[in-house]
């Protein structure tokens, strides 16, 4: 019991409310951008800066979720995961400062997708935790 306590309310409540704020954050700055608010440079700085990290704890939680047994949580954050993982391969995963307002729109429903799909697993996080609906399997 006090593993699985210690597995939602340490580990994955947190992360997924980071992942939620930052996605947020970001579509607010794209928005910014857009309405002409804040420069391209700073804009694409902003959002760099949370890039890596936001790629890490994604593939941290994903990794956490097949490790420890939760499979549907696994299941739910593995699309996103490849997701990163092939932009950052492709070297696609930085906005670039030159060329911001061309895929301005495209980055900003990506990351609108994004945003549902972190509270999608936000709102799984807190009711399996509360109700204890899904298995775990142990490994």
């Amino acid at each position: 019991m006090g593993g699985k306590l210690f597995f939602w309310l340490v580990i994955c409540f947190p992360s997924s409310i980071a992942l939620l704020a930052t996605t947020f954050y970001q579509v607010l700055i794209l928005s910014d951008l857009e309405a002409d608010y804040i420069n391209p440079f700073d804009a694409a700085s902003r959002i760099n800066y949370f890039i890596l990290p936001e790629y890490i704890g994604q593939g941290a939680l994903c990794v956490l979720c097949l490790f420890t047994g939760h499979w549907f949580m696994f299941l739910l954050s593995l699309p996103v995961t490849c997701y990163h993982i092939m932009r950052y391969v492709k070297r696609e995963h930085l906005i670039d400062v030159t060329e911001v307002f061309r895929g301005l729109n495209a980055e900003r429903k990506f990351r609108l997708a994004k945003l549902v799909m972190y509270l999608i697993l936000l709102i799984v996080v807190i009711f399996c935790r509360k109700f204890n609906i899904l298995p775990q399997f142990q490994v």
